[in-house]
């Protein structure tokens, strides 16, 4: 063994991560196993590694007995004494073994063992650069696909994309550049395993996090996302300083802001609503665009009926009832929209009704 070998493991550690420990480590388990094997050896030996030197040295290791039973584990105490007056029943004794070729076998049997436990070292860092980064957007390039995956390239790993995470309205081929939201890594015997979605309601709020200044800054906060990836997503926002607009900071000047986000998500509508405590605005504002005329709130259900004017009905359920739907996924509570005539006909309101609250974006209803 030379110095070349410790500078190799320098070389390792620098430029790949890997703790110079953790090679030292996997190196003396190597060596200490050749020294075995090629030797046919049972005693309990150490490998001693000199990194200023670049020496090895194995040690057989002895207990040292009264009454000796097996010589490859056991020393007398007299035979002991004879190396130093002052061992003693019970203490080890260390005696260098070192084979004149060790050298060249040690470094045959050793170069497998030692690539393995690099390569575990490396997938340990790799995983923990990953699994850092679960529930962030990370931009990658499609290698390959199979039956069940598009496979991307992250840098130092690759990334699995589920087809069933694939949005609908994308398709892309190899080679092509993707934004992806990683959803878990996991750790396996082949290597940790990053997955990543394009369907994620993360992605969404990722991307918008990237677009507004505000958002990343904590000035503006997402308080919920709704998502039907590929088709239509709604996400409510609000902001602590009444004199700050979070929608308008969402939406940016001219819509260039939600037009970017829209652009990475091929062309997702986006509805931006303005998140309130008020269980009536809030839903209010869920149900945009289309215009509410009350709530009726059971907050012990969760549950709220909503009127809206007859001619505004489809437009609040939505094709086949997604505004509903996502307007309930973004607020959290169940909502059974109702004509103004339905309303009226079933005794939940009579024909001079009035809603306890207002909405701003409705107030117009009522003037």
């Amino acid at each position: 063994m030379s110095s070349d070998l410790f500078e190799a493991i320098q070389y390792l550690e620098k430029e790949k991560g890997i703790d110079k420990e953790v090679l030292i480590d996997a190196l003396e388990a190597a060596l200490i196993s050749a020294y075995k094997k090629n030797f046919k050896s049972k005693t309990n030996v150490r490998v001693d590694l000199n990194e200023e030197t670049g020496s090895m040295r194995v040690l057989a290791r002895k207990t040292v007995v009264d009454s000796v039973e097996d010589p490859q584990l056991e020393m007398s105490l007299e035979e002991a004494h004879n190396v130093d007056p002052s061992y003693e029943e019970g203490d080890v004794l260390e005696i260098e073994v070192t084979p004149k070729d060790f050298g060249r076998i040690a470094a045959q049997a050793a170069k497998q063992v030692v690539t393995q436990r690099v390569r575990e070292a490396e997938r340990g860092v790799i995983f923990n650069d990953f699994i850092d980064r679960v529930e962030d957007v990370m931009t990658g390039i499609i290698q390959r696909k199979d039956h069940r995956f598009i496979y991307v390239d992250l840098g130092k790993a690759e990334g699995r994309l589920p087809l069933n995470e694939l949005m609908p309205n994308e398709t892309y081929d190899v080679h092509d550049r993707i934004k992806v939201f990683l959803t878990k890594v996991e750790s396996t015997n082949k290597g940790p395993q990053i997955f990543v979605s394009r369907t994620h309601p993360g992605l969404l709020k990722r991307l918008f996090e990237m677009e507004v200044p505000e958002i990343y800054d904590g000035i503006v906060e997402i308080k919920s996302v709704a998502r039907e990836a590929g088709d239509r997503s709604k996400i409510s926002v609000h902001a602590e300083d009444p004199e700050i607009d979070p929608v308008g900071s969402c939406v940016g000047q001219r819509g260039q802001r939600v037009q970017a986000v829209v652009n990475e998500l091929k062309g997702e509508k986006i509805d931006i609503v303005e998140w309130s405590e008020d269980p009536f605005v809030y839903i209010s504002n869920a149900l945009s665009p289309a215009k509410v005329m009350d709530v009726i709130v059971d907050e012990e259900e969760k549950a709220t009926t909503v009127i809206v004017p007859d001619y505004q009905l489809s437009l609040a359920i939505g094709k086949r009832g997604q505004n509903a739907r996502l307007a309930a996924k973004l607020t959290g509570w169940k909502i059974d929209i109702k004509s103004e005539s339905v309303a009226i006909e079933e005794g939940i309101i009579d024909e001079n009704h009035e809603p306890e609250s207002y909405s701003e974006v409705n107030d117009d209803l009522f003037e």
